[in-house]
């Protein structure tokens, strides 16, 4: 037999190999891993404790409800970690707004439709600073925003050292209004959560600024050659983000219903996780609004589950969320390691 018969064929186009790889290969794995897993999750629950009330459609709903700041914030950091930097400051924005508001509310007096702007521009400049900084200085994002993290925290104390009980008739009015959608009801924070949602899907999957991110995300040398404005899209990212953060502070308030200096403690963390779990790469480049969505809810998920077995330490949803983590670290590595090959 010659030595060119003995060698073996390759692969079938359409063979089970290539599928695989092409299959690896897709930058929308990952948001249908968590959605999958979600969905198994939400079903073992049905399973599990259909007899508790699990079934119910507000239990859905309270997914929304319980972790719409959460959400907010996970946007913002998407934002971020999709141009490839990150965010550290956002927990500690979250608190200083909750502190800031109830600060202005309560003992300074003033009506909430004044002070609501007035945090939302405090949190936003705050990320605009922190993104000049990072552009123009040419520091990492990790220590910038460190900085800005231990900055807004000192102010929560600066404001107070204790928590302050918001008693004001308009945030009580607006806590309690839930808005009804037949099977259950919605809370407004959720909505605005949702809103957001919206807006964030539009803008970076369907604007010029949006391909802006993902370009210098993906290769910043390769979108600085082709002309892209390198630092006003970096230091609008970290702008979205604190404005973001700032209104995710705001949920918080309505949801806590007071300020606090410890309020949102590592909650960057949480952020960073869901926006990880939902398929957006930490170099940046990949990744969905959307995938952001399915983390939120599987956290929250995760919280659920524990609270309806009642024989679970909450501190079981922070191992969880670790597992779940270095499974999706794990998931991206081997994509961007088949995209190389």
């Amino acid at each position: 037999m010659s030595a060119t018969a003995q060698t073996p064929k390759a692969a079938p186009r359409g063979s089970t190999a290539s599928r695989a790889a092409r299959l690896l290969g897709d930058r929308r794995l990952p948001v249908l891993v968590t959605a999958a897993l979600f969905i198994a999750m939400y079903v073992g629950g049905l399973s599990r404790y259909q007899n508790y009330g699990f079934a119910e459609p507000q239990v859905f709903l309270n997914l929304f409800i319980d972790n719409g700041y959460l959400l907010v914030a996970a946007i913002g950091a998407t934002f971020v970690i999709m141009s490839g930097g990150i965010d550290l400051s956002v927990g500690s924005v979250i608190g200083f707004t909750t502190m800031f508001t109830a600060w202005l509310v309560e003992r300074q007096g003033l009506p909430l439709l004044l002070v609501v702007p007035l945090a939302l521009a405090v949190g936003a400049f705050g990320g605009f600073l922190m993104g000049y900084v990072i552009h123009n200085f040419e520091i990492q994002p990790f220590i910038v925003t460190l900085a800005g993290l231990f900055l807004f925290r000192g102010l929560c104390l600066v404001i107070s050292k204790e928590s302050i009980s918001i008693n004001d008739a308009s945030v009580g009015t607006l806590a309690q209004t839930r808005v009804s959608l037949g099977l259950g009801e919605l809370s407004i924070g959720a909505l605005v959560a949702l809103a957001v949602l919206g807006v964030a899907c539009y803008v970076l999957h369907y604007t010029r600024f949006g391909r802006r991110v993902y370009a210098i995300g993906g290769n910043e040398q390769s979108a600085l050659l082709m002309g892209l404005p390198l630092g006003g899209t970096k230091i609008a990212v970290y702008t979205v983000s604190g404005f973001c953060s700032a209104l995710a502070g705001l949920l918080f308030m309505l949801y806590i219903q007071s300020g606090d200096p410890l309020h949102a403690v590592g909650m960057e963390l949480d952020a960073i996780a869901a926006v990880v779990i939902g398929g957006t790469l930490l170099t940046g480049g990949s990744g969905y609004v959307l995938g952001t969505l399915f983390g939120v809810l599987v956290l929250g998920l995760i919280k659920s589950v524990i609270t309806f077995e009642g024989t679970l330490s909450s501190w079981w949803t922070k191992i969880a969320t670790g597992v779940l983590l270095c499974a999706f670290i794990l998931i991206q590595r081997t994509m961007t390691s088949r995209r190389k090959t």
